[in-house]
């Protein structure tokens, strides 16, 4: 008599789901068809500090089909042979904003609560309601309420439920610049050291690094010997010879599989060919002078120090070590290589101080342009070895969204409406390319802000941050982030529950995301009811739309 099925055998657990599922159907004398791997979606983030000359960043037109012209006069001509697979979302708002009259956000600090909140879209606590209010405990070392987005896609998707987060440069952050947050008010610190990264990558690259057919063989066992026991099991079952002859192109398919969550693409070569050398990751992890400036410090004649934490990213995403990946540029930092003698952060003030009003400092906006296009070429790095890499029909780029966020709009107003967000990559097909799209109302010609309303010719050599006035006005480009992280998520294949908010194991796609979506209920500190006014994802950045 023929062994039955059993109900067990099918819904054991992750083995039974793998490989049962495609046999019920055979076994009842169903045609199974084997379906070809999908190369999996990675989000890619670059975050840097202090905003930018917004006057000089934005293209012209901020809805519409982009040109390599839209963008040549534009901080981001480096990346015009990418402007086909570039997305520019546009009129888009973070949350909770520092103002010195709490219009818009709490009172705590207006690096602080931004930063905390960017991702998390929490409010920080504990909470100040006095703008200048000097007391740590508030002004630094406030934590957010609620985790961070590459931990809330990570739980569902990420090896061991952990983002990779890089700390660019080696450099520890503090609460008032950190942006990554596993749980309420627990700040995560991510990597450091490039070697550490390279360990941390697959478990696997060690000196030396393994040979591909090593790594393929030692990254197989996590899968196959998941389901080997539920293939036995199906094996010993009586079944015709063409149900057996599936079983066995079913592990065909499956080591076929693991092949591809492998990627053919992980190993030495495409190491060696990213300047991922032990060599390199060696002299870049070597211990350095406190004036030293790592970021711009000569790697090889082709990679600085920023380049090689960037390649170790696009490594990361060949070998699917993690689908969550964030390159975090520090906070405070002399762009010495540059020729600059002041920390970023004092030059964005445009004071050369930790003082937002007074006088500019001569040729301030000369010098944030150099950071501007410095950050601008990293991040087209980052794109040009992502899309050096073939990936199904066609590259590694293809496959992923490589989004450049910037933590406010201007330096010096600190405003978080009207951002500088960059994308490249469709992540599989899911988003619109060779576009800016205006989300908020779909105008053409949203403003580039006002970053050289002072401290050039012409213009006051007074400023004050206070007043905003080198920002955008706080009427215009005000659609809330949150949606764009929906967006983000839904392109990964995040899952929500029936709230919308991520859920692991949810059935349905993500709507909500956060605590709040408007800057203005983040007053108080979370004295507001929890609320998403405006639910759902940008559907005008959808390839669809």
């Amino acid at each position: 008599m023929a062994k039955r099925v059993s109900r067990r055998i099918v819904l054991r657990g992750l083995g039974g789901a793998c490989v049962a599922a495609p046999f019920l159907g055979s076994i009842a004398g169903r045609a199974a068809k084997a379906q070809p791997a999908t190369p999996p979606r990675r989000l890619i983030v670059m975050y840097t500090h202090y905003g930018c000359i917004t006057t000089r960043f934005f293209p012209k037109k901020s809805h519409g089909p982009l040109t390599a012209a839209d963008l040549q006069s534009t901080t981001l001509k480096h990346l015009t042979p990418y402007v086909d697979k570039l997305l520019m979302p546009r009129g888009i708002r973070a949350m909770n904003e520092w103002t010195p009259d709490l219009k818009r956000g709490q009172g705590n600090d207006r690096h602080t609560q931004v930063n905390g909140s960017y991702f998390t879209c929490h409010p920080v606590t504990p909470n100040s309601d006095d703008p200048f209010r000097y007391v740590a405990e508030t002004k630094f070392n406030a934590m957010p309420t609620g985790p961070s987005l590459d931990h809330v896609i990570a739980r569902q998707l990420s090896p061991g439920g952990e983002p990779l987060l890089m700390r660019v440069g080696n450099m520890n952050d503090v609460s008032s610049r950190a942006i990554s947050y596993s749980a309420p008010e627990t700040l995560y610190p991510g990597l450091g050291a490039p070697a550490e990264i390279l360990a941390r990558l697959t478990g696997l690259f060690s000196d030396p690094l393994p040979s591909p057919d090593t790594y393929q063989a030692v990254r197989g066992k996590s899968i196959i010997d998941l389901v080997r026991d539920d293939l036995d099991t199906l094996a010993r079952f009586d079944m015709s010879q063409a149900d057996r002859n599936k079983l066995e192109a079913w592990k065909a398919l499956l080591h076929e599989t693991v092949r591809t969550v492998a990627s053919a693409q992980c190993n030495t070569s495409v190491a060696a060919a990213l300047g991922v050398t032990q060599e390199n990751v060696d002299l870049a992890s070597a211990p350095r002078s406190l004036d030293e400036d790592v970021l711009t410090r000569r790697i090889s004649d082709s990679m600085d120090g920023a380049d090689l934490y960037s390649n170790l990213a696009v490594l990361a995403a060949a070998c699917n070590a993690n689908p969550v990946i964030f390159l975090k540029y520090p906070g405070s930092h002399v762009f010495g290589g540059l020729g600059l003698t002041s920390l970023c952060s004092d030059l964005a003030n445009r004071t050369g101080s930790t003082s937002i009003g007074g006088s500019c400092v001569p040729g301030v906006i000369d010098m944030l342009l150099k950071i501007d296009d410095y950050h601008a070429r990293k991040f087209a790095n980052l794109v040009e070895h992502l899309s050096r890499i073939d990936e199904g029909d066609g590259t590694l780029l293809d496959n992923c969204a490589a989004v450049w966020f910037q933590d406010v709009s201007d330096g010096n107003a600190r405003n978080l409406n009207n951002l500088p967000i960059v994308q490249v990559g469709s992540a599989g097909g899911y988003f619109k390319t060779g576009w800016a799209v205006n989300v908020e109302d779909g105008s053409p010609d949203l403003t580039t802000g006002n970053s050289e309303s002072a401290c050039v010719d012409g213009a006051p050599s007074e400023v004050n941050g206070h007043t905003q006035s080198t920002g955008t006005d706080p009427s215009l480009a005000n659609a809330p982030i949150n949606k764009y992280y929906c967006n983000l998520m839904n392109a990964l294949g995040v899952k929500a529950g029936a709230d919308g908010f991520p859920a692991p194991g949810g059935p349905a796609p993500v709507t909500h995301f956060g605590m709040y979506d408007r800057t203005e209920d983040f007053i108080g500190g979370g004295i507001n009811p929890p609320t998403i006014h405006d639910p759902g994802e940008f559907a005008a950045l959808r390839a669809s739309a």
